[in-house]
């Protein structure tokens, strides 16, 4: 197990390596300095304060997919979410999304399982969200056949996941009876951990409680990408790039589906490398240079990481959650 997690942290680091060479290597430093040294702080804390406005929403929207399985205040998973989101700044494999699973569940006494059941069905949200953007933006602006091509492959998978839990949650029974088939060759103690854990994964997958739980996560799924467009867009002010470059109004969310990406292929805890990269990427298709597009990928990708990371360590303290032993002690189990 140690030696699978110390190849993962070096197959991202050599794949941020990769990505940021790319994003460094047709950049003008002077110039990029220059764009840094004129960005408009104001605009930087506006955008700040959207994307922790995101991450509120976000915490709104998991109390409703968790309903089914117990009602959770929005303060006790808005911070263990904070705290998952920390640990993916620091640690690789997203091993946050289960680090938030098990501070929920330690904190209200609830199957680990069953609450990362919650936030698979939320990746899974997400990513068909983000596809029904990138399918609205595709009419006033043309993707990269390969951002297509990547956006097709991510609805696929996703719908194949959701297909997957769905026909698991409607034949349990077949479920179970297949996993411990598969497990049969596996020690007696480690085929009944893995059914166990299997069980209360599908115990957690329940229907919302009502026709107006999903209407407030779907409300609640548009409003939060609507942040994140909104956070790109704020954060391109701070650089007059919307008048200097006559940028359109959907250029935020041309970012956004980029830097969605980022989060998809393996990379350094934090995106580092991946995030710059395609992020730069996306700005040149409007005639902005490689030297402002990257300058605009550090402070957004600052915006992204330092006040959730600082809020997360934060809460971390009040939960009374190390994040490297609890998520030493997660990958474990």
């Amino acid at each position: 197990m140690a030696k699978r997690h110390s190849f993962k942290l070096i197959l991202g680091l050599a794949v941020g390596a990769v990505f940021f060479y790319l994003a460094l290597r047709s950049v003008d430093v002077d110039q990029m300095l220059a764009a840094l040294a004129k960005a408009d702080v104001r605009w930087i804390a506006a955008s700040a304060a959207i994307m922790m406005l995101a991450h509120l929403l976000r915490a709104i929207r998991w109390r409703y997919l968790l309903a089914p399985v117990r009602t959770v205040d929005t303060g006790s998973l808005l911070s263990a979410l904070l705290v998952g989101y920390a640990a993916n700044t620091f640690m690789p494999a997203h091993l946050g999304e289960f680090l938030r699973a098990f501070v929920i569940a330690k904190k209200k006494s609830l199957s680990a399982s069953a609450v990362f059941a919650s936030i698979v069905v939320e990746r899974v949200v997400d990513v068909i969200s983000l596809i029904v953007v990138m399918a609205v933006v595709i009419i006033v602006h043309p993707f990269p056949a390969w951002v297509e091509t990547s956006g097709a492959l991510m609805l696929a998978g996703a719908l194949l996941l959701l297909g997957t839990l769905i026909a698991g949650k409607r034949y349990e029974a077949r479920a179970a009876a297949l996993v411990r088939r598969l497990t049969r060759p596996l020690p007696a103690a480690v085929a009944g951990r893995i059914a166990s854990l299997t069980a209360n994964f599908l115990a957690g997958i329940r229907p919302l409680k009502s026709a107006g739980h999903y209407t407030a996560a779907a409300i609640l799924s548009i409003a939060i990408w609507l942040c994140y467009a909104g956070m790109n867009f704020t954060c391109l002010e701070a650089f007059g790039m919307v008048t200097s470059h006559r940028l359109p109004w959907y250029v935020g969310l041309v970012v956004l589906v980029f830097t969605t990406l980022s989060v998809v292929i393996p990379s350094t805890p934090g995106y580092v490398g991946t995030y710059h990269y395609l992020c730069q990427l996306s700005l040149v298709m409007f005639g902005v240079s490689a030297s402002e597009a990257l300058s605009f990928a550090v402070i957004a990708h600052l915006v992204n990481v330092v006040p959730v990371s600082l809020a997360g360590l934060i809460c971390a303290n009040v939960e009374g959650v190390a994040i490297y032993r609890s998520a030493e002690e997660v990958r474990r189990s």
